[in-house]
């Protein structure tokens, strides 16, 4: 019982708790001016003084800010597939297993697209990682969400993941809450989803029943999130490039901050949310007839196809592939001036690397993260 309240989201008397105390942080007044423009810098302060719950929170002050950073960093928020939500059976309560793009844009946009058609909000999973930061950590945690334990030993990874398995399930088994989840650890990097079978087996872990019933009464909705501008892109293709050449790379102590503040501010052009088709009794009931590890391969290929499908291909996406192949395949998807245009943003956002990393090796990263979207939709028989 211990384990399970170190991984739950706050309560309302707890998120009233942090929120009070956060509420005279000396960052606030900053915070203030950037969500409510228009009014005293002393408006966050009071309005967090006041809350009243869980509920309260994200609904009169996150809704603001996500309407806020949409309207100053983005071209527009879209999203189709919201029917196959109503679609679930059992509790009518759902496990989203999305694709990974921005730390905190990719669950806060799903709340956001809940929010819009009253649809009840989902917890979140977020890797503990995040948490060093009391400001994010009393923020998250007040936002539904589940902790996810990161850097620990291979034998406390599969003890947290039993707790973790066991706390989805009867989430949302019982109906209490649906779920979010990512389907890896860590952001996608090189423009490629791919779901890490191991979250598969978590799932699997906390089931007492058959394959089929463990997996059918989670009703996995796979969900897929698009940005015409990759969130963090440079410091993806930097991060990618010095792993290529180290080995390795360091996370410095403040870097998850910095990406999610990153996120947060860098102009995103156009985000689209796709809602996909639950995993169906057919699907689940075919993967089941293979053995072992295959069945989590077969539930693993479903899942990558729908969020592979329902990612919305952006015209960087199609100037990314033509760039990174050397190629004009999808020219007639855009015109020289947005190829111009992309050019120079791209020598934009390199212009920041050191100068002991080789600008063609990241500029050919740069490209590939954008182009990779439009390889994976092509699929393994056309490459």
């Amino acid at each position: 019982m211990e384990d399970l309240e170190n991984i739950q989201p706050y309560n309302d008397e707890e998120a009233v708790a942090a929120l009070q105390k956060l509420a005279r942080h000396p960052a606030m007044p900053v915070i203030s001016k950037y969500i409510f423009p228009e009014f005293p810098v002393s408006t966050l302060k009071n309005l967090l003084l006041n809350i009243k719950g869980v509920d309260d929170f994200q609904y009169s002050i996150v809704s603001k800010a996500v309407s806020v950073v949409l309207g100053r960093s983005s071209s527009g928020f879209t999203y189709e597939g919201v029917e196959n939500l109503r679609n679930v059976a059992g509790s009518g309560k759902f496990l989203a297993v999305s694709n990974h793009r921005d730390i905190v844009l990719d669950p806060a946009l799903t709340q956001w697209m809940l929010m819009l058609n009253n649809v009840p909000l989902t917890e979140i999973c977020v890797g503990s990682n995040l948490l060093s930061n009391s400001v994010v950590e009393a923020l998250l945690r007040s936002n539904r969400m589940i902790t996810v334990i990161r850097g620990i030993s291979a034998r406390e990874v599969y003890l947290s993941s039993q707790i973790l398995s066991k706390f989805i399930r009867s989430e949302v088994v019982s109906g209490k809450s649906s779920v979010w989840i990512a389907q890896r650890e860590g952001r996608t990097k090189n423009g490629l989803d791919i779901t890490e079978q191991g979250l598969l087996k978590m799932f699997d872990m906390s089931g007492t029943a058959d394959f089929k019933t463990n997996f059918q009464e989670l009703n996995i909705i796979p969900m897929s999130i698009s940005y015409e501008y990759e969130p963090c892109d440079f410091r993806k293709a930097r991060e990618i490039l010095i792993k290529q050449i180290t080995g390795e790379y360091h996370k410095k102590e403040d870097e998850d901050m910095r990406s999610i503040l990153t996120g947060i501010r860098q102009w995103k052009g156009g985000i689209h949310l796709h809602v996909g088709k639950p995993l169906s009794e057919a699907e689940i009931t075919r993967s089941s007839w293979y053995e072992k590890n295959d069945r989590y391969q077969a539930i693993r290929r479903i899942l990558d196809e729908r969020i592979i499908s329902g990612y919305k291909l952006w015209k960087t996406n199609y100037m990314g592939y033509d760039l990174m192949t050397g190629g004009s395949k999808y020219a007639d998807m855009y015109c020289e001036e947005d190829l111009k245009k992309f050019k120079e943003y791209t020598e934009h956002k390199l212009s920041r690397a050191e100068r002991k990393l080789d600008k063609n090796e990241l500029r050919n990263i740069f490209w590939h993260i954008y182009g990779n979207p439009v390889l994976a939709k092509e699929g393994p028989e056309k490459d």
